[in-house]
């Protein structure tokens, strides 16, 4: 399997970005009988950023991890601009180093990078949500693995198509449908592989419990900020300022 030659990381300078078996015992059917209730196996933890949001829904990891560090106190006689610096807007410009697709309009003020599992029927439920937005907004999703082995070879295959919308389209309707997703035929490239580990990693970096997880920029200049859980339209929008 050949890589998108449009792969690029989530963030560029220009603001301009693009573009990892499947087993049996899919989950369950998406937001059966839960609406969003979650599939979580712990309380999410909800950054400054998202506050506001109570309508939370993901799928978290087992692996309990210590609370972010916080920012160090400013130097003496550093200026108060200097010296604040903006933490959800550093873990926005961090995440950027991840590896995903575009959908929406790459250019949009408003900007979300979203850590996803391919397992994950939460990350399918935002997927819907979030389609009524892409005429105003810019989505990066960028897929993970923790949830099942497949997750990684699935990831690999949405970062490989040369039209990734309509084959999440695809993945997400047969998830739905208790299907487990895309079947992975053969042995998944390597080098997209590798991206999902890496996004993986530095998903973990960004103090990342579940998923979907969401950085993201609600203007040119921002507010920043991070929401963990899916997320319907209507609050996804108030999120964004929209």
């Amino acid at each position: 399997m050949k890589s998108n030659p449009q792969l690029s990381p989530a963030v560029a300078v220009s603001d301009d970005a693009t573009p990892l078996a499947n087993g049996s015992g899919g989950p369950p059917e998406l937001d059966r009988a839960t609406g969003y209730g979650g599939l979580t196996r712990r309380p999410l933890v909800l950054s400054a950023g998202g506050a506001l949001l109570a309508a939370l829904a993901g799928c978290s990891k087992d692996v309990e991890k210590a609370d972010a560090t916080p920012a160090a106190a400013a130097a003496p006689g550093a200026t108060p601009a200097a010296a604040v610096a903006d933490p959800a807007r550093q873990n926005y410009e961090a995440a950027g180093r991840g590896t995903g697709f575009t959908v929406g309009q790459p250019m949009a003020a408003r900007s979300v990078l979203v850590f996803f599992d391919p397992q994950c029927p939460h990350c399918a439920t935002l997927w819907l949500a979030s389609k009524p937005l892409h005429d105003r907004i810019r989505m990066v999703w960028m897929p993970v693995a923790f949830i099942r082995p497949v997750s990684g070879p699935q990831g690999a295959l949405l970062l490989a198509a040369s039209d990734p919308v309509k084959l999440m389209d695809q993945h997400e309707s047969l998830l739905a449908g208790g299907a487990g997703g895309l079947a992975v035929s053969g042995a998944a490239d390597g080098d997209l592989l590798d991206k999902v580990k890496a996004n993986t990693a530095l998903w973990t970096r960004l103090d990342g419990k579940s998923v979907p997880h969401l950085l993201y920029r609600a203007g040119a200049e921002g507010p920043y900020g991070t929401q963990s859980g899916g997320l319907p339209t209507a609050q996804l929008a108030q999120l964004l300022g929209l």
